[in-house]
């Protein structure tokens, strides 16, 4: 069995061999660039152990590994394009060290390139693998124009958010550990299973994630605290706390959602003090949780007992205690 730092070292060691076309250069060197500023590889290391976890080799495992980093990474790109960022994990963004077109154009190459690593796999897994990986590309898709069209709504539901993050967040996780299993030699039950643990598992990181924008330590959380209430995204926080909040308060949280001259401090203060009077951190932390309890169900339901089995409870329990 592999420890999660190993199968980290093993991505990065890939990522760092994988060449690319080299002419145009302005069309290929922005994926080498974006590919090797880092990060955790949290979706090719489940790539990994879930094919380790059926007993499969984890280097017939790797292509499809290295492809779903490729596709999460364009994503990325033209995420930063959208959201006009000048700056990813430190570095400059790759629209803002080249061109907004030679992002754009380089991204479409890079989704490309994602397939061409996932039509590696064994022929006999082949379709099953291009069908879960076209899903789950379509989905993310999905999940980032709601992400844009609630910008433009106030009246955003906790079931159409929550459909959202499945999209945007959670079913790549998921896809990432069923193409994995298969790969490991899974049964479609057996796959479906760790699936299920994946996408609960990605609704609880973001709900995590939506916490911390707003009670987390910026130094630890490695973004601006926040961040969230400034821009009044539409999170589960800020849902509940519209639905929960009744004369007075829904009156005081409104003026301080579409007020203009708000400064940006006593805005994160005041609408940060109207979550915490009305509970809404537990009520996150809460549904967290639940999330939680569905993926870990689902992984007990799997009928193999070794040490990455062991390891991804761990790594569910664990994952979502990033310092606050």
């Amino acid at each position: 069995m592999h420890s999660i730092p190993q199968l980290q070292e093993i991505i990065n060691k890939a990522i760092a061999e994988t060449k690319y076309t080299e002419s145009p250069a302005e069309l290929y060197a922005p994926i080498s660039y974006l590919m090797e500023l880092g990060g955790k590889r949290m979706r090719p290391v489940l790539v990994l152990l879930s094919a380790e976890l059926f007993g499969g080799d984890i280097r017939k495992a790797l292509d499809a590994a290295i492809g779903i980093e490729l596709f999460h990474n364009f994503t990325l790109m033209h995420d930063d394009i959208m959201d006009k960022a000048p700056l990813r994990r430190g570095k400059p963004t790759v629209h803002a060290k080249w061109s907004k077109n030679t992002a754009i154009l380089s991204g479409d190459v890079m989704f490309v390139e994602a397939y061409k690593m996932m039509i590696r796999v064994e022929d006999v897994i082949l379709r099953q693998v291009l069908d879960i990986f076209s899903y789950t590309a379509s989905a993310v898709c999905q999940g980032q124009q709601a992400d844009m069209n609630f910008e433009k709504r106030a009246d955003v539901s906790m079931d159409e958010y929550l459909q959202m993050i499945k999209q945007k967040t959670a079913v790549l996780l998921a896809g990432s550990m069923e193409i994995g299993a298969l790969i490991g030699g899974a049964d479609k039950h057996q796959s479906k299973l760790l699936y299920e643990f994946g996408e609960n598992l990605g609704l609880a990181f973001q709900l995590q994630d939506d916490i911390l924008d707003v009670y987390g330590d910026p130094e630890k959380f490695g973004k601006q605290v926040g961040g969230d209430i400034l821009a009044n995204k539409k999170t589960f926080l800020l849902i509940t706390a519209k639905e929960l909040a009744q004369k007075e308060d829904h009156t005081e949280l409104a003026r301080w959602i579409h007020g203009t001259d708000h400064e940006p401090e006593e805005k994160v203060k005041a609408i940060t003090s109207m979550y915490d009077k009305l509970g809404i951190r537990k009520l996150a932390e809460n549904q967290m949780e639940v999330y939680v309890r569905k993926a870990l169900g689902a992984l007990d339901m799997i009928s193999v007992q070794n040490d990455t089995k062991a390891l991804l409870n761990d790594f569910a329990k664990t994952l979502l205690l990033r310092e606050k």
